[in-house]
């Protein structure tokens, strides 16, 4: 009986891969291999905090789209009744999707630019015209599913292969643990790397994605209909995001055992394949190139979509994938991300890494709006019970207080990206 029923449990497995699936994208792969290779496994603590951050807001997301049926931008809209307060929170709402996923696109399409150059000395504005296009064409017929299932295969398998030479490699477990379990910020000086402020942000934002929240909610509404399913979406929402939490791991302690101390600065997809040598040799520039580009296609698409769909509930269009005003939001975010690459990608990783900081800035805004959705009277015996809401408020403090360690961080980085 109990084979059967955990059987069971893995045939629902789903939304939350989906999440998994998306928050294992270029800005994940470029921020754990610069953090390793900057500062060891001193920021592994980020990784770990964000994990079971994303586990506990995931996992109210979909608790809130299976009963009420609904996705997380209607829920929002529908529990705010006063009208000023609801405007203000639609207006919070639409700026943090558009800010947090124009600077989440840039990202992507700034990661597909780094794969595609990891083949070739291609120029970056024509790959991202490349991209563009190609972005535009599979959101427009809508047949970006069955690319987007291909393309997360060969980033789970690039994360299946990170896993395995973290094994292979010669790894110091007992900074691993320490990294893990002992929150420190490293003096940036020793290293003359990156702000470790924002590399620490940029862990929690690429791994706490707040567009995941509404597909989240959306895609659990969609895949169980009963509420005693609850306990299948947990399930799932804790295997499958568990696993994306190690996996990012992997990828930040093996640019520490084997890039960490040797010299070489990440600035490109060819720099992120040393972490890979000791398992794939010279294979290891294809693997990151392969990975990259599709890690930032699949998240281009999928950032565009839910962009669209958090727009569409919050402000209850009911639109549908081809409504004109559905396929406008997707437009402008496609279109700002693809810009913003072009004006600011002369130095990706530096890019990638500001863009996942922005997201890190935002989170605290939609994980309050989860927890008001999530303590709606009318979810019943669903609602947070204390330990949710008592873990959800300290994660809340925790990343208002990384946004604000990280804000001076994020400034000196965007005007340096201008400058």
């Amino acid at each position: 009986m109990a084979a059967n029923t955990l059987i069971q449990k893995l045939k629902n497995v789903g939304p939350g891969a989906l999440v998994a699936a998306g928050f294992i994208g270029p800005g994940t792969v470029t921020t754990c291999t610069v953090s390793g290779a900057s500062y060891g496994y001193t920021l592994l603590w980020a990784l770990l905090f964000a994990t079971i951050a994303t586990i506990l807001f995931q996992e109210m997301a979909a608790r809130i789209g299976i009963i009420t049926q609904q996705g997380l931008g209607e829920n929002i809209r529908q529990r705010i009744t006063q009208p000023a307060l609801r405007m203000l929170a639609i207006v919070v709402v639409i700026l943090a999707i558009f800010v947090g996923n124009i600077a989440y696109e840039t990202g992507n399409v700034t990661g597909s630019v780094m794969g595609l150059q990891a083949f070739a000395d291609i120029p970056s504005m024509p790959a991202i015209i490349v991209i563009a296009l190609l972005g535009f064409v599979f959101l427009w017929i809508g047949s970006y599913k069955l690319v987007e299932g291909i393309l997360t295969a060969i980033v789970v398998f690039m994360g299946v292969v990170f896993f395995v030479t973290a094994l292979a490699s010669p790894v110091n477990w007992g900074e691993v643990v320490h990294g893990m379990f002992v929150p420190a910020l490293p003096d940036s000086s020793l290293t003359k790397g990156v702000s470790p402020v924002l590399i620490a942000a940029g862990l929690v934002g690429t791994t706490v994605v707040p567009y995941n929240l509404f597909l989240h909610a959306s895609g659990a509404s969609e895949r169980f209909k009963d509420p005693s399913q609850v306990a299948d979406a947990r399930f799932d929402a804790v295997l499958s995001i568990g696993l994306g939490g190690v996996i990012s791991m992997a990828i930040l302690v093996c640019a520490a055992a084997n890039i960490h101390g040797s010299g070489i600065a990440v600035t490109n997809g060819k720099d992120m394949a040393a972490a890979l040598s000791p398992l794939l040799g010279g294979w290891a520039t294809c693997m990151v190139g392969l990975g990259l580009l599709a890690a930032g296609f699949s998240s281009v698409i999928t950032a565009s979509l839910s962009a669209a769909y958090a727009v569409n509930g919050v402000l209850g269009w009911n639109a549908k994938l081809k409504d004109v005003k559905f396929k406008l939001i997707w437009l402008i975010v496609l279109a700002s991300g693809c810009i913003m690459a072009v004006m600011l990608g002369k130095s990706p990783t530096q890019l990638i890494l500001t863009a996942q900081a922005a997201n890190a800035l935002l989170l605290p805004v939609m994980a309050f709006f989860v927890l008001v959705c999530a303590n709606a009277a009318d979810l019943g015996s669903f609602r947070n019970h204390v330990f949710s809401n008592i873990a959800g408020v300290v994660i809340i403090f925790i990343t208002l207080f990384i946004a604000y360690k990280n804000l001076s961080a994020f400034v000196a980085s965007v005007m340096k990206l201008i400058s």
